[in-house]
C-alpha cells in the first residue's frame, strides 16, 4: 500500500492547530435559557501571521450564535483574538479552530464564523463553517 504524498510545501506545518493552546473564553449565565435569540460580533481587525512569509495577514472575524446555558464574555473574547497575533495560521484554520474553541466553551445551540480576509497577492479569501446543535 503506497502512501499519498502531497505537493504541498506546507507538510506538516499546521497540524498543531487543534491542539493549540489559547486563552480561556470566558462566559456568563443566560437568564433568558430557552428563548432563542440571536448575538453577533464582528472582530473588524483580526491579524494572524501568514505561516508562509511571516506577514501579517489582516480580516474581519464575523460571530453569530443562538445560545443556550451560557453567553459569551466580550473582554476574554477580545483576549482570544488578541492571541492569534503572533500566531503562523491559515485562514481555513483560524475559522475552524475558533468555532470548535467557542463551541467548547459555551455549547450554543447554533454557531457561525465567518473569516473575511484583505486582498493579498490579488486573492480575496472567505471562509465560514457552521455548526448546529445536535
Amino acid at each position: 500500500m503506497s502512501e499519498k504524498k502531497s505537493n504541498s510545501l506546507y507538510e506538516d506545518r499546521q497540524d498543531h492547530i487543534p491542539q493549540l493552546e489559547t486563552p480561556k473564553i470566558e462566559w456568563f449565565q443566560n437568564v433568558y435559557a430557552g428563548e432563542e435569540y440571536k448575538v453577533e460580533f464582528t472582530i473588524p481587525e483580526f491579524t494572524a501571521v501568514c505561516p508562509k512569509t511571516g506577514l501579517p495577514d489582516f480580516g474581519t472575524i464575523m460571530i453569530e450564535y443562538i445560545p443556550r446555558e451560557k453567553c459569551l464574555e466580550l473582554k476574554s473574547l477580545k483576549e482570544y483574538f488578541l492571541a492569534y497575533r503572533n500566531i503562523g495560521i491559515f485562514h481555513e484554520n483560524v475559522v475552524n479552530k475558533v468555532l470548535e474553541d467557542l463551541v467548547k466553551a459555551v455549547d450554543p445551540m447554533y454557531l457561525k464564523v465567518v473569516g473575511d480576509y484583505n486582498v493579498r497577492g490579488g486573492v480575496k479569501t472567505i471562509v465560514r463553517r457552521e455548526y448546529i446543535a445536535t
